[in-house]
């Protein structure tokens, strides 16, 4: 695809209508729409068709996603204790964009979600009155519902986040590829990610994130009814549900139309006051020494039977529990990492793969099982003294159980209160950032976007939760993560290979090197140091670099295109717009590819929205070159027509000694 910005230098004018790949967009729009109006038509028979589905996954795959995710946390925790932990995510001069506590304030936003305030209380109530194996209600089930609970959440949920989030930070900030997930299998198929394989993967990866996405608005329009029926006498019914999920997309929608980037960071910002001061108040009104012992029990417990809890699949004492609940997290957390990899990617330029996997896992997992412990054994205390029906409760209506909970502390309508906007905040913010990733995605990683393509997915996501909220509620939910992340899963595997393939070739000597970091320098001949520095240190406009590109870039390539021929071989030139691209053609050893195109940079964003119209001020442009020896990309912006001529030399000579051609 051509790159939107240079388009727009060469040839300006009005902005598209649409700025989308198309495979990828119609593909993914169609499958979803078709499943959308399936399950509104016909909710019976696509409610019957998710039980099957379910149980057919559960029964025939369930061994596979057991050993995916074990393999993920495997892998990551390799990579963190190898010596490829020191690779930087990004070229190996580049410092951090953002302090410790400003990464990890933000880490903390992205672990936070309508998953803990849903799951907090009902998830360890269920393993506690229903443990998968053994007797309810008992201390030793207490013990055991906690580790369940922090198993789920823990560890596994972000080596996956990881697996993805790396891979998008390793490709796109240390070797020049686009932001999307087909550039993760850029070591295996090369080139071919931009053909009908790496269609397939983002197509696999829009999929995965509409029903993820669907499955936490369906959870969190559940608890917000529940809110409401408490707070104000609110029915709970579907007709209910579906007029909040209306309501709150409506939010969404506007935020994602409006583009008020401040705003939506305010938004953000709020959650975690909102989440912070909401546990807090729960630790401190509630058992506070019980609690704070718990949580370091609950650590231990954990630690001690994670390896046999990764393993375990109850295939001595069969029963329909793993299925409900350890293979339906995986497959949620699998759905939700294209938009989780991607946040915690771009906020992680310039660490360490070692800071970024152990900072990923530690500070994100560490607040979850506070959070889990806070409201989770506050909940079982409640119930095993009798202060409180929770078990019933949450047998009876699973979105209650948190407000329930509440109403046994002090100032019970504030903390509902808290809560219920916490959870719609939540809803909105993820409808928006859960379509910006789609868009992106579909997109083909363009700059900008018309903001009705954002519009189209927010409501996408508000209408796929309604569906399937209509078709089978609960176990419709847990139906669409685990079915749309089958695939997905398998691509994340082939990930995990491409990304330590690629590591192993940040070794210099290497046969296989793809980290060309420094050649032999341009010629001096056309520039002094103090033009040099001139030219790294001058802001470049779009307008320049497309100006560069058409009269010094092109001239020189054609030169090098024209003094082949004469040597009998046939190299094609194209010009895109956007970028310049020289094939030379070796028959069964490959073909030799230089590139050189434009590339906008603008300061990250702490939130997903971005302005309507962004401030081109605020922006500016660079020529980067790369060559199919998978080199990093490299700044040519400002270099002579001579200069470009020895770069692409250097690269052409390294193809033909690596492919042994005389």
């Amino acid at each position: 695809m051509t790159d939107p910005v240079l388009k727009e230098a060469a040839h300006p004018g009005p902005r598209p209508r649409m700025q989308v790949n198309p495979p990828v967009f119609y593909i993914s729009a169609g499958l979803i729409l078709a499943f959308a109006l399936f399950g509104a038509v016909f909710p019976k028979r696509a409610g019957s068709l998710f039980d099957m589905l379910q149980a057919g996954i559960v029964r025939d795959f369930g061994w596979f996603y057991i050993l995916a995710v074990a393999a993920f946390l495997i892998f990551v925790l390799f990579l963190m204790m190898s010596r490829y932990g020191d690779v930087k995510l990004g070229p190996d001069e580049s410092e951090p964009e953002y302090s410790y506590l400003s990464w990890f304030a933000m880490l903390f936003s992205a672990g936070m979600g309508i998953g803990l305030l849903f799951f907090g209380v009902a998830e360890p109530v269920q393993h506690y009155a229903l443990p998968p194996v053994g007797e309810g209600r008992t201390i030793e089930a207490a013990r055991q519902a906690m580790v369940l609970t922090f198993f789920h959440w823990g560890l596994h949920a972000w080596a996956i986040y990881i697996v993805v989030g790396l891979a998008l930070a390793y490709f796109a900030f240390r070797r020049g590829l686009p932001l999307t997930l087909r550039s993760g299998l850029f070591p295996l198929i090369g080139q071919r990610i931009h053909g009908p394989i790496g269609h397939a993967i983002d197509i696999f990866a829009v999929l995965g994130t509409m029903f993820g996405v669907a499955t936490s608005l369906g959870f969190g329009v559940l608890q917000v009814n529940a809110g409401f029926s408490y707070l104000f006498g609110l029915p709970v019914s579907p007709t209910v549900q579906i007029v909040l999920i209306a309501a709150i997309t409506g939010m969404a929608t506007l935020s994602a139309a409006t583009g008020l980037d401040k705003g939506v960071k305010r938004l953000s910002e709020l959650n975690i006051i909102l989440a912070i001061a909401l546990l807090l108040f729960v630790l401190a009104v509630g058992s506070t020494v019980f609690l704070l012992q718990a949580f370091v029990q609950n650590i231990g417990a954990y630690l001690g039977a994670v390896v046999q809890r990764t393993f375990r699949m109850y295939a001595y004492e069969p029963n329909a529990w793993l299925g409900d609940w350890t293979l339906f997290y995986w497959g949620w957390w699998i759905s939700w990492s294209p938009f989780v990899g991607m946040f915690i990617a771009r906020i992680s330029r310039g660490r360490t793969i070692r800071e970024f996997i152990s900072g990923v896992l530690l500070v994100p997992v560490l607040f979850t099982f506070l959070w889990m412990t806070v409201f989770g054994n506050t909940a079982i205390a409640l119930d095993l003294s009798g202060a409180a029906p929770i078990v019933r409760t949450v047998a009876d209506n699973l979105p209650v159980a948190l407000f329930e909970v509440l109403e046994q502390l002090p100032f019970p309508l504030i903390a509902s209160g808290i809560a219920t906007l916490l959870v719609i905040t939540f809803f909105v913010t993820s409808a928006d950032s859960g379509a910006l990733v789609i868009d992106m995605i579909t997109s083909g990683a363009a700059p900008h976007p018309p903001v009705w393509q954002r519009i189209f997915w927010a409501v996408c996501a508000g209408v796929v939760a309604a569906v399937l909220l209509l078709a089978g509620g609960l176990q419709a939910l847990q139906t669409a993560a685990l079915a749309s992340a089958l695939p997905f899963a398998v691509v994340m595997l082939f990930i995990c290979y491409g990304l330590l393939r690629a590591l192993q070739t940040e070794t210099r000597g290497s046969s296989m090197d793809l980290s060309i970091a420094v050649d032999t320098p341009p010629s001096a001949a056309g520039l002094n140091w103090q033009q040099r520095l001139a030219s790294i240190m001058h802001f470049y406009g779009r307008t320049e670099i497309a100006a560069f590109l058409e009269s010094t870039a092109r001239p020189a390539l054609e030169a090098v295109a024209a003094q082949m021929r004469e040597t009998g071989l046939e190299p094609e030139l194209a010009h895109a717009g956007d970028r310049l691209e020289l094939d030379v053609p070796h028959g069964d050893r490959g073909t030799f590819r230089y590139t050189i195109r434009a590339r906008s940079f603008r300061p990250p964003s702490f939130a997903w929205a971005e302005t309507e119209e962004p401030d081109s001020s605020s922006r500016h442009y660079r020529a980067m070159a790369t060559s199919s020896e998978g080199d990093q990309a490299h700044d040519v912006t400002g270099y002579t027509r001579e200069q470009l001529i020895n770069d692409l030399l250097n690269r052409y000579a390294r193809f033909r000694h690596v492919r042994r051609l005389p």
